[in-house]
């Protein structure tokens, strides 16, 4: 577990080696780790501790199944104190310990860098506690040492988001003493600190000291905003939020070893929360998912050549994260000035980038109008303008060019794939690849298998979204597929309800409540009215008479769309954009006088996504339960504290969730009307 190496100087050198598997911070390696404190406290020969790691990443944080056996409170507050009682004999041993880090430090391994004295960096060395995205918060000291170092205004943030920060902000924050250039010169700064500060005692056990920039006591301003930092990360549905603020501020009146207790008193209240326990359960689904449950069993492949047919908002972002991953992009549009227009959107979004790594990026990206260029691409890519007739148009003049085993994958978000399929020379070949816009930051890509998609194309769709770094879940053929099925009735629903005669303003505060990072009306102008309807008018030209009833909340798109109010992207739709951002004064007219329930308007709006999720994996869409949850939280952002939609179904219940739509079905429409098949889905 760990290498343990007693240097010439009298400094031991302990290398955290995880055999089989990355560094993580379970029940052996905590027993090895304690039997590194008790070697460097005890023994006379130990002048003080290096701590480094053998593998590329120094410690990746608590395993999840360790922090799964934390179902209790005692559990949770006596694990967490033994932890940090080591981390705490460590820091006030008396001998300097000194942390190289590498790679990422995560959490638990974050927390016990911070314990050390002092740490040396590398330029690949990441920085984060995110356990807040586990619905928990850090539980090795990292709520009181972090403020301690950076101070308050600086580390809630950091707390709050699990903020990654990199090698050049943690050096200028101070959590590095430097960043050195190897392996090597890391090791020989270690030691030099090391020996340079042969007593070192932590800087807050100091008589006199003070938080940087003023402890509690001193910051009104920061905690007169506080709550709000809180409530805006979802505060109101994740109570760990509100504990990580009360971690900091009661700490900052606090010794260190009172702050330490009242940090555990605060994890063991998260541990136990459903909101915890329902994200840990996502993690395990979403590990399931991204070690390829639903990928056919076939040798992986790599994709060497990109081709990107559109170089719009999605097209240029497919480029620039396709180019960023090291792949070679032909990015084709209708006109050469628009090909390079989507090409320096990528260069936008690389900006950041050390100048020579920007233009290697850059270098990759072939912008052009010419179809030929597709020749030699491992998989081509439409990202045209969502209607059949132009998609149709570009599958045929791409396969007049392509190689007989070049896969087309078709980014579309509601077109089934098996029609558009039949456009195509080589059915088996056709595969969907739903990318999320903005691409660069959504971390969800939807593969859909069309009736006749061959094994193969499946796999290498699976492949490229690996090596973008991306989350796939695969899902089967159907009108909107899965996530665009969904989502959409979390924007129609919204409108119904404002039709019905609940302000505007109500319904916005029903999204933010029941959990989505979005309120209904402002997503829809994000997304566009225009768009909504185009859908709308694609399915029943498609379906004719078998096409669905219209949603009662189309009625309100039609309208706003008919007075020009089409989205943001138009300066106006629910909201006005002109002089800020203010909802639209013409939905007053609809509102009626009453007083509305916010807890069943919150549940009506995740409701209506469940149900539609509960349709989609009883009618074969979705292949499990794990990829609809997953789908969920990383596709639209479905309230994270649930798990995930089916999830949620689960914790209430089936039989009552059901009963609960039935209800609703008697009062707002057939749309709300359970299958009754769905009363057998084993959840």
């Amino acid at each position: 577990m760990i290498h343990a190496e007693l240097l010439d100087d009298g400094l031991l050198l302990a290398r955290f080696d995880h055999p089989g598997k990355a560094n993580v911070f379970d029940a052996a390696l905590g027993e090895a780790f304690a039997a590194v404190v008790e070697r460097v406290c005890s023994a006379e020969d130990v002048r003080g501790l290096i701590l480094a790691s053998a593998k590329p990443d120094f410690l990746l944080g608590a395993d999840i199944e360790l922090l799964r056996t934390l179902d209790s409170a005692p559990k949770a507050f006596e694990a967490t104190m033994a932890f940090k009682a080591e981390l705490r004999r460590l820091e006030r041993c008396g001998k300097p310990v000194v942390a190289i880090v590498n790679g990422q430090a995560l959490g638990a391994g974050f927390e016990i860098a911070l314990a050390c004295h002092a740490r040396i960096g590398l330029a690949d060395t990441v920085l984060a506690l995110p356990e807040v995205r586990l619905g928990l918060l850090p539980a090795g000291g990292g709520t009181q040492r972090l403020p301690r170092l950076v101070g308050q205004a600086t580390a809630l943030p950091w707390l709050l988001e699990g903020t990654r920060i990199r090698a050049a902000q943690a050096l200028e924050a101070g959590l590095l003493e430097a960043i050195a250039a190897s392996a090597e010169d890391a090791l020989a700064q270690a030691r030099a600190w090391a020996l340079a500060h042969p007593q070192p005692e932590p800087p807050w056990d100091r008589k006199g000291w003070r938080y940087p920039s003023g402890g509690s006591a001193r910051q009104g301003e920061l905690w007169a905003i506080a709550p709000s930092m809180a409530s805006d990360k979802g505060g109101t549905q994740l109570p760990n939020l509100t504990h990580i603020l009360s971690c900091v501020f009661e700490g900052g009146l606090l010794g260190m070893d009172a702050a330490l207790e009242l940090e555990s008193r605060y994890f063991a209240a998260c541990a136990t929360s459903a909101p915890a326990r329902a994200l840990l359960g996502l993690w395990l689904q979403q590990r399931e998912v991204q070690h390829g449950a639903a990928r056919p069993a076939l040798p992986p492949r790599r994709v060497k050549r990109l081709g990107v047919i559109g170089a719009g908002m999605m097209g240029a972002g497919i480029a620039h994260v396709a180019a960023k991953a090291g792949i070679e992009v032909v990015l084709l549009d209708s006109q050469q000035s628009l090909a390079e227009q989507g090409k320096a959107r990528a260069e936008q979004q690389l900006k950041r980038l050390p100048e020579a790594e920007r233009q290697a990026v850059l270098a990759r990206i072939e912008p052009t109008t010419n179809f030929v260029a597709l020749r030699g691409c491992d998989l081509v890519i439409e990202a045209v303008f969502e209607q059949r007739s132009v998609k149709t148009e570009v599958i045929h003049k791409a396969e007049a060019h392509l190689d007989v085993d070049t896969v087309f994958g078709s980014n579309t978000s509601t077109l089934p794939i098996g029609s558009l399929a039949q456009a195509s020379s080589a059915p088996e070949r056709f595969v969907g690849i739903h990318f999320f816009s903005p691409v660069e930051k959504m971390p969800l890509v939807e593969i859909i298998r069309g009736p006749r998609t061959g094994e193969a194309a499946l796999a290498l769709a699976f492949d490229l979204t690996r090596q973008l770094g991306k989350t796939a879940i695969v899902v089967n053929d159907g009108r909107g597929f899965y996530t665009s099925r969904c989502f959409g009735t979390y924007l129609l629903e919204a409108c119904a309800m404002v039709l019905e005669g609940v302000p505007a303003a109500v319904v916005e505060a029903a999204g933010r409540h029941a959990g989505m990072p979005m309120p209904p009306l402002a997503l829809h102008d994000e997304v566009s009215l225009s768009l909504t309807l185009a859908v709308d008018a694609q399915t029943r030209t498609d379906l004719g008479a078998a096409a669905p009833a219209p949603h009662p909340g189309l009625a309100l798109v039609q309208e706003l769309v008919a007075a020009g109010r089409v989205g943001r992207k138009a300066g106006q739709g629910f909201y006005d954009y002109e002089g800020g951002k203010n909802l639209w004064s013409g939905l007053a007219r609809h509102a009626k006088p009453a007083s509305w329930e916010m807890d069943e308007l919150a549940q009506r709006l995740l409701d209506v996504q469940m149900l539609e999720a509960l349709r989609c994996l009883h009618e074969g869409v979705l292949g499990s339960v794990a990829e609809g949850n997953v789908g969920a939280v990383l596709g639209w952002g479905f309230a994270p504290h649930t798990g995930g939609p089916l999830q949620a179904v689960q914790a209430q219940g089936l039989a009552a969730f059901l009963q609960r739509c039935a209800g609703r079905a008697a009062r707002l429409g057939a749309r709300w009307q359970p299958e009754p098949g769905l009363a057998k889905l084993p959840l």
